[in-house]
C-alpha cells in the first residue's frame, strides 16, 4: 500500500509547486522584457516597410482615385485639386475598374499629380526614418514629419463623409461606426504612436552620439 503524505508534507509540497510556479512565471516576464529593442527595431521596419509600399502605391491610378474623398473634403488640402467636392461622386472608380471618362476627369482635376507627389514625400519619411542606424538624425526628423502626416490623415475623420457608414435606412449609420475608409483612417492612431516612439529613440541615439545625455 501506498503511504499517504501528512498534512505538512502535503503543504510543503503545494508552496514548492507554488514557488516553482511563480519562477516560471517570473522567467517569462524576464524573457519578454529583455525583447524591448527587438520590438523597437520590428516596428521602425514596419514603418518603413509600410511607409516605401503604400508611397509607391499612389503611383498607381487606382491609389490616387480612392483618396479623392479625403482630399476633396478637407480645408487643409482641396486647394491641390482643381474640381470642388463633391463633383467627384460621378467620376469614382472601382478597384481594378477602367472608365476611360473618368480617367480623363481625374487628369484634369490634378488627382495623378497630387498623388505622385504625394507618394515621393511619403517614401522619402520611409526612407528617412530607415536612416536610424546611421544618421539618427535625419531618423528622427523623418518620424517628426511623419507625426504631422499622421494628425492630417486623422483630420480625415472630421471632414470626409464617406469615412461613416452612410444613412441607407440601416439603423447603424454615422458616428461611431466606421465605414472601410475610416477604418483605414483610424489605424493612422497606431502609426501616430509608433512615430512618437521611433523620434524618441532616434533623438537618444544621435543625442548618445554626440555626448549629451538624454
Amino acid at each position: 500500500m501506498n503511504a499517504q503524505l501528512s498534512p505538512s508534507e502535503v503543504s510543503e509540497k503545494e508552496m514548492l509547486l507554488r514557488a516553482q510556479c511563480r519562477d516560471a512565471i517570473r522567467s517569462l516576464y524576464t524573457r519578454a522584457a529583455s525583447l524591448d529593442r527587438v520590438g523597437m527595431t520590428l516596428l521602425r521596419l514596419g514603418l518603413v516597410v509600410v511607409l516605401i509600399w503604400i508611397g509607391g502605391l499612389k503611383f498607381a491610378d487606382y491609389e490616387a482615385d480612392s483618396i479623392v474623398p479625403l482630399v476633396a473634403n478637407s480645408p487643409l488640402m482641396s486647394f491641390v485639386y482643381h474640381h470642388p467636392a463633391p463633383e467627384y461622386h460621378a467620376y469614382m472608380n472601382k478597384e481594378g475598374e477602367f472608365v476611360p471618362t473618368h480617367r480623363a476627369w481625374h487628369e484634369s482635376n490634378g488627382t495623378y499629380t497630387f498623388s505622385h507627389a504625394l507618394g515621393a514625400v511619403i517614401v522619402t519619411l520611409g526612407l528617412l526614418i530607415a536612416t536610424h542606424w546611421v544618421f539618427p538624425q535625419y531618423a528622427a526628423l523623418g518620424s517628426a514629419l511623419l507625426i504631422l502626416m499622421c494628425c492630417t490623415t486623422l483630420s480625415f475623420l472630421a471632414t470626409t463623409p464617406e469615412a461613416w457608414v452612410p444613412a441607407l435606412g440601416d439603423s447603424v449609420h454615422g458616428f461611431p461606426f466606421l465605414s472601410g475608409v475610416g477604418r483605414l483612417i483610424v489605424k493612422d492612431f497606431i502609426m501616430f504612436g509608433a512615430a512618437v516612439t521611433t523620434m524618441a529613440d532616434s533623438a537618444k541615439r544621435y543625442l548618445r552620439r554626440i555626448g549629451v545625455s538624454a
